[in-house]
């Protein structure tokens, strides 16, 4: 994560920093969760059988 609110700045621009922080990590948060969200449809629609070449169950799907 981009951490730009380390940068010495007069006071109104480091409270501006530290909200573009704060909208970077929701980004970030965001994207994280909709790779696990494709990941988890992707495996869900494989046989069990191609669940178990790789090494997985129906269970383990969740913890994506």
């Amino acid at each position: 994560m981009a951490t730009t609110a380390k940068i010495h700045a007069p006071l109104g621009a480091a409270f501006i920093l530290h909200v573009v922080d704060a909208f970077i990590g929701v980004y970030e948060k965001a994207v994280e969760w909709n790779l696990s969200r494709k990941t988890r449809i992707a495996l869900s629609e494989l046989s069990d059988v191609q669940l178990e070449d790789v090494g997985l169950t129906r269970s383990d799907i969740a913890k994506f």
